[in-house]
C-alpha cells in the first residue's frame, strides 16, 4: 500500500532523477519556481523566446531517457514514473504540435502570467522588493521573447483567434497606460512604504522599482502594439480548436484519455439532471410550483445573504474559511498543522477570476485565495459563493494542493510541488463541493442551490467547450444546426447564474482555453468513479469502504494525472 506522509522512505534514483529534473527547470522557468515555491528565483526572469522553449523541451527528452533506465522499488516509484512519462511526453507533444509558440488567451498565457506573478512574490523585505525591482527590470527581455515567440508560431502552425488577440491586447494596453497600470500603484502604495525606509540602500531600491514599473509598461505598450498591429490581421475568425488541437488539450488537462463524443453527451444528461435537482430545491425556497429563477430572486432580496463592498466579502470568505477548517479537521480529513490558515484575498486586478496560489515549499508563503471583482460588480450574494470557498479552501484546492507539499517524507519534490494536472485538482475541488453538501454543510436551501448553480455552471461549459471546439450539433432549445460563439453565449447566460461581467469573461475563457473548462466536471466525474471502483473492490474483498482513508490515500499521492490516479488504486 502507498505509504503516507507520517512514514519515512529512502529516496530511490527515481526520485533523483526527478529532484534533478525540477531543479534544472527552475533554472529554466524561474517564474514557475515562483509559482509553485520554490526560493532562489525570484530576482531572475524566464525566456519565453523559441530558444527558451527548446531549452525546456530538451530537458524534458533527456528526462525521459533517463527513466527509461531506471526501474521502480515501489508504488510511489511506480506512480512517480507513470506520472513523469505522461506530463513529459505530452509537454513534447504540445511543443511538437506547435501550441507552446501560440500560447494566448484571456486568463492563462504570458500576457497575464507575468502580471500575476507579482502577487506571490514576498512583500515584507528590502530583499523581496529588490526581487521584484530586478523581475520587473527584466520585463522587455520577456516580452520581447514571447512576441518572438509568437511570431514564430505564426509561420508554423498558427494564430490563437482574433477574439483572444483583441481580448490580450486590451489587457497589455491596460498594463501599459502611465496612470491606471498594476505597475504604477505596486511601487509606489503602501505596502512599499512600510518596509523601503529613507536609508541609502532603501533608496537605491526605489529607484529600481520605479525604473522597472517603467520598463514593465514600455514592455507591454511593446506587446499590444504587436499584438494590435502585427499578429491582429492574421489571426483566425474561428474560435474553435478543432478535434485534433482539443483532444491533445484534454489530455493535457485531465491526466487522461476520454471519449469526447460521449462525454459531449453525458454533459448534457448531467446539465439536465442538475438543473431538475435545482427545480426541486426551489420549490423548497420560494413554495410548489416556484421556478429557480424565483428562488433565485427571492435569495437575492434576502438582506441577511448580501454582502456589499470588497471588504465585506473578504471577511466573509475568511469567516467561511476558518470555520470549515475548524469543522473537518480530525473529523473527516487531518489537516496539517501549516494549512488551518487559508488567507482570503481581494486580487489587485479586475478582469473576474477567483483563484488559488499554493503556499511555499516551507509555507512562509500561505495558500491564497483570490477574487478579482470587476470593477461594476459592488455586492455579492453569500448563497451563491460559500461553496466557492469550499472549493478554493479546505476541503478543495488549499488541501489538496498543501497536502500534497507537506508530503515531504513520501513523496519527492516534483511530485509534491510540480506535477500538476487540472482534472485532479479542480475535479478533486468540484468533487469537495458535493462532499461539503453530503456531509450536511449545504443543508441550508439557499447555500445547497448555490452549489448547485455551481454544478450547473460546470455541466454547462463542458457542453459549451466541447460543442463549440468540435463543431458538435447544438440542441434544437439552443439554435440546433452547429454550436459557434454566439449560441454558445446565449447558451450561457441561461445556465450560468452570474452578473453578465463575469459570464463575458469566462465565455472568453472558455473560447481561449479549449479542455480547461470542463477539466472541473469531467475530472469530478473521474474522481466520482475512482472512489466507486475502490468502494466495489473493496466490497469485493469482503471489507467495509472508509471513504475518509480513501480521501487521505489520494490526497497524500499528489496531483497525478487522472488516469495514473486510477492505476494506483487498481494495485
Amino acid at each position: 500500500m502507498m505509504t503516507t506522509g507520517s512514514e519515512e522512505r529512502a529516496s530511490s534514483p527515481i526520485d533523483e532523477i526527478a529532484e534533478e529534473y525540477l531543479t534544472q527547470y527552475a533554472d529554466l522557468d524561474p517564474l514557475a519556481a515562483t509559482a509553485i515555491g520554490i526560493a532562489g528565483h525570484d530576482h531572475e526572469m524566464t525566456d519565453l523566446s523559441p530558444a527558451g522553449i527548446d531549452a525546456r523541451v530538451a530537458l524534458a527528452r533527456a528526462t525521459l531517457t533517463k527513466l527509461d533506465g531506471a526501474s521502480p522499488v515501489d508504488l510511489v516509484d511506480e506512480l512517480t514514473l507513470a506520472a513523469m512519462r505522461e506530463r513529459l511526453g505530452l509537454a513534447i507533444e504540445l511543443y511538437e504540435a506547435g501550441e507552446e509558440h501560440r500560447y494566448l488567451n484571456n486568463i492563462a498565457s504570458p500576457v497575464q502570467n507575468l502580471r500575476d506573478i507579482f502577487d506571490v512574490m514576498p512583500t515584507d523585505t528590502v530583499e523581496g522588493w529588490s526581487n521584484i525591482a530586478a523581475r520587473l527590470n527584466a520585463m522587455p527581455f520577456a516580452v520581447n521573447g514571447y512576441i518572438e515567440s509568437l511570431r514564430l508560431g505564426a509561420t508554423l502552425s498558427g494564430i490563437a483567434s482574433r477574439r483572444q488577440v483583441d481580448e490580450a491586447t486590451r489587457q497589455a494596453a491596460e498594463l501599459a497606460d502611465p496612470e491606471s497600470s498594476f505597475f504604477t500603484t505596486f511601487v509606489t502604495g503602501e505596502l512599499v512604504d512600510s518596509v523601503l525606509d529613507e536609508s541609502a540602500t532603501c533608496s537605491l531600491v526605489r529607484a529600481e522599482l520605479e525604473h522597472g514599473a517603467r520598463a514593465a509598461r514600455e514592455a507591454y505598450a511593446t506587446l499590444a502594439a504587436f499584438l494590435r498591429d502585427e499578429l491582429a490581421p492574421q489571426a483566425p475568425a474561428s474560435d474553435a480548436a478543432g478535434r485534433e488541437r482539443y483532444a491533445l488539450w484534454s489530455r493535457q488537462f485531465l491526466g487522461a484519455t476520454v471519449d469526447l463524443d460521449e462525454t459531449y453527451r453525458w454533459g448534457l444528461e448531467e446539465l439536465a439532471r442538475v438543473v431538475a435537482e435545482q427545480e426541486a430545491v426551489a420549490a423548497q425556497i420560494a413554495g410548489p410550483g416556484a421556478t429557480v429563477a424565483d428562488a433565485v430572486a427571492a435569495l437575492d432580496a434576502d438582506p441577511s445573504r448580501l454582502l456589499t463592498g470588497t471588504d465585506a466579502l473578504q471577511a466573509w470568505m475568511q469567516e467561511t474559511s476558518d470555520a470549515a477548517i475548524e469543522a473537518l479537521d480530525g473529523a473527516h480529513f487531518d489537516i496539517p498543522v501549516e494549512l488551518r490558515r487559508l488567507e482570503c484575498m481581494i486580487a489587485p486586478v479586475q478582469n473576474g477570476g477567483i483563484y488559488y496560489t499554493p503556499p511555499s515549499e516551507d509555507f512562509s508563503r500561505p495558500g491564497r485565495m483570490w477574487w478579482s471583482v470587476p470593477a461594476e460588480v459592488t455586492t455579492f450574494n453569500t448563497w451563491r459563493e460559500k461553496t466557492t470557498v469550499y472549493h478554493e479552501g479546505v476541503p478543495g484546492h488549499h488541501l489538496q494542493v498543501g497536502q500534497a507539499v507537506a508530503e515531504r517524507a513520501t513523496l519527492n519534490r516534483w511530485r509534491r510541488l510540480a506535477c500538476w494536472t487540472s482534472g485532479y485538482g479542480e475535479g478533486w475541488a468540484l468533487y469537495s463541493e458535493r462532499l461539503m453538501a453530503d456531509l450536511g454543510f449545504l443543508d441550508d436551501p439557499g447555500d445547497r442551490l448555490g452549489m448547485l448553480d455551481g454544478q450547473r455552471m460546470r455541466a454547462a461549459r463542458v457542453v459549451f467547450d466541447l460543442g463549440v471546439h468540435l463543431g458538435l450539433p447544438a440542441p434544437q432549445e439552443w439554435g440546433g444546426g452547429t454550436w459557434d460563439a454566439d449560441k454558445g453565449w446565449e447558451f450561457l447566460k441561461a445556465n450560468v447564474n452570474m452578473p453578465e461581467a463575469f459570464i463575458r469573461f469566462e465565455w472568453n475563457r472558455y473560447l481561449g482555453w479549449p479542455g480547461q473548462a470542463p477539466s472541473y466536471k469531467i475530472g469530478q466525474r473521474l474522481w466520482e468513479q475512482t472512489r466507486d471502483e475502490a468502494a466495489a473492490n473493496a466490497a469485493a474483498a469482503g471489507q467495509e469502504f472508509d471513504i475518509r482513508a480513501f480521501h487521505a490515500r489520494a490526497l497524500g499521492m499528489g496531483a497525478l494525472p487522472l488516469d495514473v490516479l486510477k492505476q494506483a488504486f487498481a494495485v
